[in-house]
């Protein structure tokens, strides 16, 4: 749904948007209210105080409902489809060991963190962190610290590289409506985002994943026959696999090649997209949108989904007992996916409401240095309505007639994009629907996501400022 007039100003509009926040805590903290009950009654109470005419609301509601199931429902489906079968056969078992083995127990975490940034390059938040989960949880459950210990840095990895790094798109929206240059985002963006992965998410990890102590769910991935639990959980092994306790698990190479596959064809998506968009391929080419339909993050996981079936079955199961093994895959995540759409659906209402207009007419004379603002307005959209990538994009579009009026060199509007990518970052919170997938993945309820994901995004996102301030300083 487009966005409609704002009805009050913006001071009023902030005042709902809080108010909403507020009771939408109440109720799941304070009367245990479900969920994804307490996020759609938040969501119609917030368009009806927020003046949407009472005949828009239900496409207000169901907008940005749909709208998030669309992007989240089949990467998270196809998703859990591959961790299930290489939590089943012991392939994530494999792999954890190898990191292991390499890096050793004491930077299990740091490894996690490492691989994430390398496939965070092209795979977007969430479709990387659903990949990433039988390995998070495998190797949690074998080294114990519970799940946080790893999950965060995982988790962050794939936040900053969504945020910073192009071809994602908040980055590339921002570059492009700033006048930036998108290959020199990219150039500098991965040091940016190594650097602020680093100061703002794994040592802050390590703190938050040893102060607040949440077991490794079971709901997702269930325990693989052989686990260890090194007592790290409660409870005793049950549930996992037929395959393992009789079958050889997949060679290294093998699951490497599963998790490996969806990276390949989105890289091919974005390179051959980017070169139809330079013009050095003709927009017709039927080779080129081949790529790029294969290239797709859903079609890409559709197609894992099938190569991880043919590679792992033989031997192991039947595909009667692998429509078994998917079918229990897909039961625990309804939760999620639900959750997770009513997320959007809070988000969308705040978007449609008008709020996004009402805060740039009044924010746009600040009168303050051009990256500060960049920032804070950036901060103030991403508290207001949730999505980053609104945050970023709208921040852009507000600043823009000023970037071209002082003539900043290239370096310094990139230097822009990533204060706009940062306080598009800080406080994820309940209007944010990676907040409820970070929550809901992890086991955890909803005021420890706000004490440790929420925490964790912040200062993710002060750290990729305070780099790019430094380089403001640094380049004169």
């Amino acid at each position: 749904m487009t966005e409609i007039e704002p009805v009050y100003g913006a001071g009023t509009l902030l005042l709902i948007a809080a108010a909403a926040v507020a009771l939408l805590l109440f109720l799941i903290i304070r009367l245990k209210l479900h969920a994804f009950v307490a996020l759609v009654l938040v969501s119609l109470l917030t368009a009806v105080a927020a003046g949407i005419p009472v005949a828009d609301i239900p496409d207000a509601l169901l907008s940005g409902f749909s709208g998030t199931l669309g992007s989240v429902a089949l990467l998270v489906g196809f998703g859990v489809m591959v961790g299930r079968l290489l939590e089943t056969t012991g392939g994530a078992q494999v792999l954890a060991d190898t990191l292991i083995a390499r890096f050793g127990e004491k930077h299990a975490p740091l490894a996690l963190g490492v691989a994430a940034l390398i496939f965070g390059f092209p795979i977007f938040f969430d479709a990387g962190l659903v990949v990433f989960l039988p390995i998070i949880f495998t190797v949690a459950r074998r080294f114990g610290g519970g799940i946080l210990r790893y999950g965060l840095p995982t988790a962050g990895a794939f936040a900053v590289m969504h945020a910073v790094v192009p071809p994602h798109p908040g980055p590339v929206a921002a570059a492009d409506l700033l006048g930036g240059n998108i290959g020199l985002t990219l150039l500098l963006g991965v040091p940016v985002a190594i650097g602020a992965w680093f100061l703002g998410v794994h040592y802050v990890a390590r703190y938050l994943g040893a102060r607040y102590r949440v077991d490794v769910p079971d709901a997702v991935f269930g325990r693989m026959n052989g686990g260890r639990d090194d007592g790290a959980e409660g409870g005793t092994d049950g549930g996992g696999s037929t395959a393992t306790a009789t079958q050889a698990p997949p060679r290294f190479g093998t699951v490497l090649l599963i998790l490996l596959l969806p990276l390949v064809l989105i890289s091919l998506n974005t390179v051959v997209s980017t070169l139809i968009t330079a013009g050095t391929i003709a927009e017709d080419a039927v080779w080129a949108n081949t790529l790029t339909l294969i290239g797709q993050t859903p079609i890409a996981l559709l197609l894992t989904v099938l190569v991880a079936l043919a590679a792992l079955s033989r031997g192991r199961f039947s595909m009667a007992q692998a429509t078994s093994i998917l079918d229990d895959s897909l039961g625990p995540i309804c939760s999620i996916i639900l959750i997770t759409g009513a997320g959007g659906m809070f988000g969308g209402v705040l978007r449609a409401s008008g709020i996004g207009s009402a805060l740039t007419e009044s924010l746009s004379g600040l009168g303050i240095p051009i990256l500060l603002q960049a920032f804070f307005i950036a901060t103030v959209l991403r508290v207001a309505q949730g999505s980053a990538t609104v945050a970023l994009t709208t921040t852009a579009g507000l600043i823009s007639a000023q970037v071209a009026a002082e003539g900043l060199s290239d370096v310094k509007i990139t230097l822009l994009v990533f204060a706009v990518a940062a306080g598009a970052t800080v406080l994820s919170h309940v209007n944010d629907s990676g907040f409820w997938l970070v929550s809901r993945f992890f086991g955890m309820d909803v005021k420890t996501t706000l004490k440790t994901w929420t925490v964790l995004e912040t200062t993710l996102g002060v750290a990729i400022f305070l780099i790019a301030a430094l380089l403001w300083l640094v380049t004169g």
